[in-house]
Order: structure tokens, then sequence, then C-alpha cells
């Protein structure tokens, strides 16, 4: 028989078989959406990277089915076919934006080929979660050209997609009817990773593994991000795919509709609305980590790790309730045509829109305008649009080739040569941009370049209160009187007669040390750390430190006043990495009371910037005799040159000069 007349034999219908739900795909585009306005700017949606445990719900109800449907239809499970399937369905989109962002860093970014080729390793071996976990660069880390730390999550479903079909094909040997047992088992491990996590959350400052090492756990010299790893970690997210799997068992869309719930659409409709409104209340509620006013640091949001997951998970379970019902009112809304276009293409939207924006941002941390956000989401679904039609869907319906040859044989010869020359470069960039990810340096970025070089000119506390110059002060004692007939031990082996007239002068003896001041001590974070070597050079004494809160910094100051420290001036930067309070700052200056003081504002794209400058720019205004501000956030935009770094707040080549004139400017020094 002919291919074209060759007939494919419908399959059978069982009561585990997943017809296309529509709804599931407008629940898709919800998802995807929040995710990418999160990623865009956390501040316009703080939960919003709660729609990736969306998707893993989904995916965990999804796939259940489809392997219980596969054992019902033909009494086993295909691992073989469904790896494929996968593979098909994944890598095809996937090798795209590899390929994609290799030639492109090579050309535009070559600096960043050595950091981008662990993610691209890792990408490739679907375990970007643990390699970020690994690394430190984890979900919040900022400052890296970091295109493909998105990667996360699918590694985590590809993970899951590994081991569950194996976990399915030895729950389901006594056939898919008795099932109570496995979803009980589901449930109760869901409970103890939610218990785990609770646990083993830090709800305190996180800040550099040496300043909150409570933080972290530590392997060795190499500190693990708890925050990090219970947000990326297969393990502690499989709650949100368990779920799926759960629901998928007890909630099978044939069976629903067979049973007495075929007439509680309404029901369902209702549960449904709790659902999305849940979920609306987690993306608007729960951050990942926050600047927590009260205490003046970076924490993590305790009451994501606490359940919230669990929360998200459940509501999404509600919504997927209704939408697998044909009669809902909820699936034909999510199953609208816009919601439809996006659901259908959300794997590509996901995989795309982070790549575009971090090329547009420079760097991970940096938040983008709107309108960098409307041209990243334009070209965003313009490339997701093409991968769909060109790429995915051929690869998927296995019709790549033959669309090819059909193409050859209709085309001009122009396009046809246009097309090969296309192919051609593409080859020749993709061979040339692998060898250069391959052999390509690890280097640092600017920013820890920056701070790297600014280490080597900065005094430590240590030095600053243990081996500052010191003045020796002493005191001659009295030579004896001769007429007191008295005898005084001049020295060890010689004795000196009052009634001689030969005198003696003793030796002197010592008091208690005074310090020399330091003249000019310059106190700050990471961003006065970018100046130090300038400073330094022109005669500051520099004690900055990466990640450094004002309120960590109160006793050091009381130690310094006490050692006597203090000199002509200190300047002071710190604000950066956190709120700070009225009450903090007046510890802080409580101990400069007697010396001037320099402090400089905050700049950068930072949700407590302006409530610090605030408080900076109230004190100023009360005239203290001591206390002077320079208001680097207005200053620094008449910054020419190479000013800043990537993220907009550490300073680059000429922002170190403009920064260590302004303080000259007040200090003259």
């Amino acid at each position: 028989m002919s291919a074209t007349s060759r007939v494919e034999r419908p399959r059978r219908v069982t009561i585990s078989s997943v017809p296309y739900l529509p709804g599931l795909d407008g629940l898709r585009a919800l998802a995807v959406i929040a995710v990418m306005i999160y990623h865009a700017d956390p501040s316009w949606l703080p939960g919003g990277f709660l729609g990736v445990e969306v998707f893993f719900v989904i995916s965990g109800y999804l796939i259940t089915l489809l392997l219980m449907a596969e054992r019902e239809r033909d009494g086993r499970i295909n691992l073989g076919a469904f790896w494929m399937r996968r593979a098909r369905r994944l890598l095809p989109a996937l090798f795209a934006v590899m390929v994609a962002l290799s030639i492109w860093t090579t050309i535009a970014k070559p600096e960043a080929l050595g950091k981008v080729r662990g993610d691209l390793i890792a990408g490739f071996f679907y375990v970007s979660n643990w390699f970020q976990i690994w690394v430190g660069a984890g979900y919040a880390s900022s400052g890296d050209f970091a295109p493909l730390r998105h990667l996360w999550s699918l590694a985590v479903e590809e993970q899951f997609y590994l081991v569950w079909p194996i976990v399915m094909a030895v729950i389901l040997r006594g056939g898919t009817r008795r099932v109570a047992r496995p979803v009980l088992w589901m449930l109760g491990i869901v409970a103890v990773v939610t218990l785990v996590t609770s646990i083993a959350v830090h709800g305190g400052p996180i800040g550099e593994c040496s300043v909150t090492p409570e933080a972290y756990w530590t392997l060795g010299d190499r500190c693990i991000a708890k925050a990090d790893t219970l947000y990326l970690s297969t393990i502690t997210r499989s709650t949100g795919l368990l779920l799926g799997a759960a629901m998928a068992m007890l909630w099978r869309p044939v069976a629903v509709m067979r049973g007495p719930m075929a007439r509680r659409g309404l029901l369902l409709d209702l549960i449904a609305l709790l659902g999305l409104v849940g979920l609306a209340l987690a993306a608007a509620r729960y951050h990942f980590v926050i600047g927590d006013q009260v205490a003046e640091a970076t924490v993590a949001d305790t009451g994501l790790f606490r359940g919230g997951f669990v929360l998200t998970g459940l509501a999404t379970v509600a919504v997927i309730a209704a939408v697998a019902h044909r009669r809902s009112l909820t699936g034909r809304l999510l199953g609208a045509s816009p919601l439809l276009w996006v659901g259908t293409r959300s794997y590509g939207l996901y995989l795309y829109h982070w790549p575009i924006y971090q090329i547009i941002r420079g760097v991970a941390g940096r938040a983008l305008s709107l309108g960098q956000f409307a041209f990243a989401m334009l070209l965003t679904v313009v490339v997701a649009e093409a991968s769909y039609r060109f790429l995915e869907t051929p690869i998927r319906r296995g019709d790549l080739a033959e669309r090819w040859r059909r193409f050859r044989r209709r085309a001009a010869a122009g396009p046809r040569r246009i097309a090969g020359v296309a192919a051609s470069l593409v080859v020749v960039l993709s061979l040339v941009s692998g060898v250069r990810v391959a052999t390509a340096d690890l280097e640092l970025n600017e920013i820890e370049q920056s701070i790297l070089v600014g280490s080597s000119s900065v005094t430590d506390i240590s030095e600053l209160l243990a081996d500052a110059p010191v003045t020796a002060t002493t005191v001659a004692e009295p030579a004896p009187d001769p007429t007191a007939g008295e005898t005084v031990d001049a020295s060890p082996d010689e004795t000196v007669d009052a009634t001689n007239e030969t005198t003696t002068t003793a030796p002197p003896i010592s008091v208690a040390p005074k310090r020399e001041p330091i003249p000019y001590l310059a106190i700050g974070d990471s961003v006065m750390l970018g100046a130090a070597p300038i400073l330094a050079e022109r005669g500051y004494t520099v004690n900055a430190q990466q990640s450094r809160q004002m309120k960590d910094t109160v006793p050091f100051m009381q130690q310094l006043r006490d050692a006597s420290v203090f000199g002509q001036a200190v300047v002071v930067h710190l604000g950066t990495n956190g709120y700070f309070s009225e009450e903090t700052l007046d510890a802080f200056l409580e101990p400069l009371s007697e010396v001037p003081v320099i402090m400089l504002t905050v700049r950068g794209d930072l949700a407590w910037r302006d409530h610090n400058n605030d408080i900076l720019k109230a004190r100023d205004a009360e005239a203290d005799d001591n206390l002077i501000v320079i208001d680097w956030e207005a200053e620094s935009r008449n910054c020419v040159g190479e000013c800043f770094a990537g993220d907009g707040i550490h300073l680059a080549a000429d922002g170190q000069v403009f920064y260590a004139n302004l303080i000259r400017d007040v200090t003259g020094q």
C-alpha cells in the first residue's frame, strides 16, 4: 500500500484517554505570561515566577494521563517510544536557542564565552538546575550575562520525564484501576518534602557566605545557598509534578464525563474561580527573596517555602478539574483563541524570551523598561512563531525532510540559492562558535574584575584595629636626690652611693600607647570597592566589602572609635545591598560625632533606593555640623564615558575616576 493510500487506524478510546483540552493551553498561556512579566521586572508581578509551578502541575497531569492511557491501550508502557516523543518535542527548539546563543556570544560578547560554556553543557544534558546550585549562579543572582539561566525548570521537567515512566510502569503492573495507594504515597511525599523544605529554609539575612554562613550549606570549601537549592532542586520542586500526577489518577477526563460529575460543570467552575483567584493572589503576594525593611537585609520569602508552592499547586489542580470537564465554562474561556495561540507556543515563548531579555539588558538582575519590554515581547513572539511553525511542528510530526524537498522542488532558483547559502552560513558559524566556546578562557565579568582589583587596595578591619601606626609615649623617672643619703639601683650590677657626686638618670617608663589617627578613612560596599585603587592612591585608607549592610557595620564603627582611628574625615557609602532605618543610621553616626562625615546616596534599580536616599537627604537637611551628603544618584548622571557596569550600579573605569573626584571636591583629598 502506498503512503498516500494508507489510512491510520483510529486509536481505541480508553478510560484514561487524553482528549484535547484547549483550556489547558489557556492555563499554560496565563502561566507563561506571568513568568515573562516577572522576568522583565519583578516589581511588576513579584510572584510571577510561580507560573513555572503551574507548568509543573500541568506536566505531571498530562504525562501521567498519557502513560496510563498507553498502558490501557497497549498493555505496556513503551519507554523508548515515550522518551523519543519527548525528545522530538523538546530538543529541536532547545538546540536552536543554544546554537543561536553560541553564535551571538562569539560575535557580540566573546568575553562571556567561558562562562556560557558551563550553561551550554548543563543545558544539553538537562542538569542546569544542579549546575546553578553548584556554581552559585542562583535564581536571584545578578551581574553575569546569563542567557540560559531559565533552563533550570526544563531540567527539572526532563529529569521527571526520565524517571516517572519507569515509576509508572511499576505502579501500573496490575492495571490502572487500583490507584488509591499510589495517590496516597504521592501526597505523602508532597507533605514530607514540604515539611523538610519548611525546616531547611533560612529566614534570616542572606549575604556573602562569610557574612551570613547560616544561610548556606557547606560542601568542603564550597558554600551552597539554601534558598537557591530549595528553589532549584528537582527534589524540592517535585511537589507540583506529583500533585499533577495524583490528580491524573483521580480525575481522568473520559471517566469524569461518564460518572456523576458529568452534570456538575457549574460547581467545578466555582472551584476553578477560587483556584484562579488563588493563583492571582500568589503571583501578587509571594516573592523569592525580598529586601526586608524591618530586618534591614535581603531575606527569603519563608511563606513561599513553607507551603506557598503547594498552595499554588492545589490552586492549579482546582483549575484543571474544571478544564478537564467538557461542559465547564472555565474550559471554554481559557480555550479562547488568543490564549490558545499563546498556550500552544508557550514552550517557545518561555525558551526564547529569557535570552532575548538578556541580550537587551546585558546582565541578569537589571529590570527592563516598558519600552524595552515591548520590544522584547515583539521579538520573542516573532521568533517563537517561526520556531513553532518551521522547526518544532515539522519535527514533531516527522515531515521536516518532506517539507524541505517540497521547497526545493517548488521554489525558484533564487530563493533556493538564498536558503542554501543561509544554511551553509549557519553550519559554518555553528562550527566556529563551537570551537570558540570549547577553547575560551573562563573570564571574570566586569563587576567581578572591578571587585578583584579593588580588593588589593582595601585595608582589613583587623589591620585598622591592630596594625595602625602608634606613637610611643614615654616619661623619664626623676633622678635621685644626692642629699638623701639613699642607695639607688642604677643598673642590675651597679650601686651608686648618694654621697658620691656622680648621679644617674633612670630609664624611661612606658605608658599606654596613643594610636595615630587615620587622616582619611573610606568605608563602603562593592560600589566603593571599584574605586578603591584610586582612593588609596589619593591617600585614603579604604575598608570596603562586598554585600555589606549598614546595620552590620555599626559594631565595627564603635570599635574604630574606641581605637581612636578617626582622623580628618570619614567617607561612607552604604545602602546598596538593602534597607537601613533612621535608628540604624543614628547608631552608625554616633561614634562619628567628632569627625567630619561624607555619605553618598544609592544609585541603581533597587527597591530600597528611594527609602535609603530619603533618610540620608533628610539627615543632611537637618544641617548636622559634621555630616555632608553627596547625592550620588543625581551626580552620577553627569558622568561621561564608560561609567557603569551592565547592572547600572557598579563602577566602570570612567565611573571610578568620577566617583573619586566627587569625594575629592568635598574633602580636598
